[in-house]
Parts: C-alpha cells; sequence; structure tokens
C-alpha cells in the first residue's frame, strides 16, 4: 500500500497566486498540489490535500489524519502564531510534521517570528517560495520510505 502524506493549507493560503504575490509568488495552491502530487509519485507517495480558513476544521482534519496518512506538511498560515489548539492536535499526531512557510517569517513582522507550531514540528521549512512543499515531500519520503 502506498503511504499518504496529507498536505494541510491555513487560511487565506486558498488565494495564492492572488494575495500578495510579491511575498507568495504567482503560483496558485492547485499548482502546488499539482507539483507535490507528480513528485509524490515519483517518490512513491500518495497526496491528500486540505484547505480550510477555519481553525476547527484544520484540527478535525488532524484528527482523521491519525492511523490514515504516513505523515503531514502543513502551512498553517496565521495560525502558526496564534494556534495552541492546532499544536496540540499535532502533539496527538503520532506521524512526522513538516511545517512550511511560503515566505521567511523571519524577515517579516516580529508577530510573525513565533510558530507554535514548530514546537510539535520535525522540520521546518521557511523563505524558500512553494519549493518548500517539495523540499518537505522529499524529507517525508525519506522518513517514511526510506
Amino acid at each position: 500500500m502506498t503511504p499518504t502524506i496529507l498536505i494541510i493549507n491555513g487560511p487565506n493560503l486558498n488565494l495564492l497566486g492572488k494575495r500578495q504575490p510579491e511575498i507568495y509568488g504567482r503560483d496558485t495552491l492547485a499548482d502546488v498540489i499539482a507539483a507535490c502530487t507528480q513528485l509524490g509519485q515519483e517518490l512513491g507517495l500518495g497526496i491528500a490535500d486540505f484547505q480550510s480558513n477555519h481553525e476547527g476544521a484544520i484540527i478535525d482534519r488532524i484528527h482523521e489524519a491519525r492511523g490514515t496518512t504516513a505523515g503531514i506538511i502543513i502551512n498553517p498560515g496565521a495560525y502558526s502564531h496564534t494556534s495552541v489548539a492546532i499544536l496540540d492536535a499535532l502533539n496527538i499526531y503520532e506521524d512526522p510534521v513538516i511545517e512550511v512557510h511560503i515566505s521567511n517569517i523571519h524577515k517579516r513582522e516580529s508577530f510573525r517570528h513565533h510558530s507554535y507550531i514548530s514546537h510539535r514540528a520535525d522540520g521546518v521549512i521557511a523563505g524558500l517560495g512553494v519549493e518548500g512543499y517539495q523540499l518537505a515531500l522529499r524529507r517525508l519520503a525519506t522518513l517514511v520510505v526510506g
């Protein structure tokens, strides 16, 4: 059976490609998922994706991922800096988690410098644009497939 990696995107990432392209680039979320799906096939991984602007929906999806996925890539968006609840949900998840940020959060406003999610993440990728998702996928392939 092919291991599945869940890619979770938080608030406003549904507007990727339209929202502040000078910061986030012009690729859409559909472009990101398509690239990850193709790379996943090459790496022997299936891809599931989920995006929500609602904290509770993200938490519910993390709960549903327990026992059904081999790892999570999460870009929690602004919830990175505010959501202890998402951190708690990830702490219950047993498999690897990689946190991704398209922009370099450490070069932005000071309130963005702290991420609650980083306390659980097995790795953090920030500032490498949408390529960060593929880098996270490669790392999870190493951890999951070997």
